[in-house]
């Protein structure tokens, strides 16, 4: 017989199963966005190769993803509050399908740039709605795992990336990296069918006035009707209904589909609001900010700087990278309910600097060598490793489980858009600059750059991200009302060590 308790809120402590199956189906349409980034790592220095083009065209490749996901994030909000978060994955897939068949074709550079802006736009789209719609089909007390799945998902897409330029490698130089490109078409014709086989976001039914159908599904993703009545209660206030009212349908209001929330958000947002926008922009921001880009899309070159010289070396130190990207990630996802999101944070901050720090020193040190220096090279390949560790366990998974839970009901798939917009726009920044600006200020002095951005990144996220840890969505907005986020976050870090 299995033990089920519950919490003062009713909610159980069993581990649903309908919601962790349908959040990884959600989250899969992640791996498709981290095979693209990973396998463009290895390809780049075949595509170089094959179709003669120089560095400019390289970063512009490299680049131009993130400026393509930008624009799509954007869409994603609005289309997500049309639509419904589940179609708008649907819709995600089919334009990743589309781009790795233009890139897997690839005949010239205008046609490969043009199937990597269509993919583009298909990561803008994957990476807002696959946090979003996992924070709102699950509950508070999985939370953080089950919104972590998307980063999990990136990693082990990273890491499949690389091993494919491992193996495609091996074969002819114009078919190698077109397959490595093209082979992503595949899952993303499965995800389109697997991804109609979902419930629905009961939150985005609720925001319709479809109640009848929210309480249903809530009944398959929770494990009492007790927790599927309070949380169908909460959705109700939410979205500004009764929360005693028994219809089947009620008329939503003028803004359920999306209208008036760029008003909300930018022109017009209350306090909360605003320091609710300030901490998704600020976290996204930083994530890209800390330099990881530089990291998992030019680890060969890093290596290469270090003084690994053959492709296939290089190749297998990049492999490295994948690996402990994903066992770290692996690692946070049992942490991030328990530590808490901003003690995971600060932690992993703190490594991520003097990460940095080490790599910064040991690349100078190799660079400024007449002569091998074992140690240095050594320490240069320690230090990323260090570096994608820390990185991992904290700040990459709760950059999206934090901003996918902070906004109230009505404003979360647009302001999520944002967060990911910007994210997007630091990711494209360091892809294009970073081969000029460590040719401009070395390579070592470019990570020296990325730890002092770092040092701000953690005084940002200690003063103004209070912990959401265990919070039902529906009570975050209050966290971020003047005078309670310090009390909140001081109450829970103590709440996790008298838990042991």
């Amino acid at each position: 017989m299995t033990m089920v308790s519950t919490d003062g809120n009713g909610d159980s402590h069993k581990f649903n199963k309908y919601a962790a199956a349908s959040s990884v189906v959600a989250s899969l349409i992640c791996i498709i966005f981290g095979y693209d980034t990973g396998v463009m790592s290895g390809a780049m220095i075949f595509i170089k190769e094959d179709l003669k083009i120089d560095d400019v065209k390289i970063e512009i490749l490299a680049g131009i993803l993130n400026v393509c996901a930008l624009l799509g994030s954007l869409f994603a909000g609005r289309t997500s509050d049309f639509i419904g978060r589940r179609y708008t994955i649907v819709v995600s897939a089919i334009i990743f399908l589309v781009g790795a068949v233009l890139m897997g074709y690839g005949p010239n550079y205008p046609v490969l740039l043009t199937g990597r802006c269509i993919s583009g736009i298909g990561v803008g789209f994957a990476l807002m709605i696959a946090p979003v719609y996992s924070a709102e089909i699950s509950s508070a007390k999985a939370r953080g795992l089950l919104s972590s799945l998307p980063e999990l998902c990136i990693s082990l897409g990273i890491l499949s990336g690389y091993v494919s330029n491992y193996f495609f490698g091996k074969l002819t130089l114009k078919l190698g990296w077109r397959l490595m490109l093209g082979v992503a078409a595949i899952p993303s014709f499965v995800l389109v069918f697997a991804i109609l086989k979902m419930p629905e976001s009961p939150r985005w039914l609720g925001m319709q006035g479809r109640l009848g159908e929210a309480k249903r599904t809530l009944l398959l993703v929770c494990n009492s009707e007790e927790e599927a009545e309070r949380r169908c209660r909460d959705i109700r206030v939410a979205a500004g209904f009764d929360e005693n009212t028994k219809e089947e349908f009620v008329k939503p209001a003028h803004n359920s589909r999306g209208k008036g929330v760029w008003k909300e958000l930018l022109l017009r947002p209350t306090p909360a609001v605003r320091r609710i926008l300030i901490a998704a922009i600020g976290i996204h921001f930083f994530e890209h900010a800390v330099g990881v880009e530089a990291v998992i899309l030019y680890g060969p070159r890093i290596f290469k700087k270090a003084g690994v010289k053959s492709k296939d070396k290089l190749l297998l130190a990049t492999v490295g990278v994948g690996i402990i990207k994903t066992i770290f990630i692996l690692i946070a996802t049992s942490l991030i309910d328990r530590v808490g999101r901003r003690r995971l944070l600060l932690i992993s901050t703190s490594g991520i600097v003097a990460a940095l720090a080490v790599l910064g020193f040991s690349l100078t040190m190799v660079e400024n060598s007449k002569t091998e220096l074992l140690w240095a090279l050594t320490l240069s390949i320690v230090s990323t490793y260090a570096y994608v560790a820390f990185f991992n366990i904290g700040l990459a998974p709760v950059t999206w489980v934090y901003s996918s839970e902070i906004f109230p009901l009505k404003l979360r798939a647009q302001g999520m858009a944002i967060g990911v917009a910007v994210n997007r726009l630091m990711n494209a920044l360091i892809s294009m600059t970073f081969i000029s600006i460590y040719k401009a200020i070395t390579i070592g002095g470019a990570f020296f750059m990325f730890c002092g951005i770092s040092v701000v990144a953690w005084f940002f996220f200690y003063f103004l991200l209070p912990e959401t840890k265990g919070k039902p969505l529906e009570e975050i907005e209050a966290l971020f009302s003047k005078g309670s986020k310090r009390k909140n976050s001081a109450d829970i870090e103590t709440q996790t060590v008298n838990n042991g």
